[in-house]
């Protein structure tokens, strides 16, 4: 009964670590993720925060997390009227900040 407990959980988290949780948005596709150098000669539209679930069940992947994190960014970054972001700090427990530009 252990082995088929532990052997289930593994399963669903395999199947939830596989799967979107957001979609990026029309407006979304226009922000791009830039680097600091890339937005010298832009304006700065303002801050947006992105979170996401870190675990379900068990940990995520990291490199899933961070993706979700950029595309959740992207879409409110859209809403300020941005097109470009960058990281303000690294991603911690699912939630990372953004600088959103707008870039001629």
């Amino acid at each position: 009964m252990k082995y088929a407990h532990l052997a289930c959980s593994s399963a669903i988290a395999l199947i939830l670590g596989g799967c979107n949780y957001v979609q990026l948005s029309d407006a979304g596709s226009a922000v791009a993720q830039a680097g600091a150098d890339d937005v010298v000669n832009c304006e700065n539209a303002g801050t947006v925060s992105a979170n996401t679930k870190s675990r379900v069940v068990f940990k995520r992947p990291s490199a899933k997390v961070r993706e979700e994190l950029i595309v959740l960014a992207r879409n409110r970054a859209a809403d300020l009227g941005a097109n470009a972001i960058i990281p303000e700090a690294a991603p911690i427990n699912g939630v990372q900040r953004f600088l959103a530009y707008k870039c001629n």
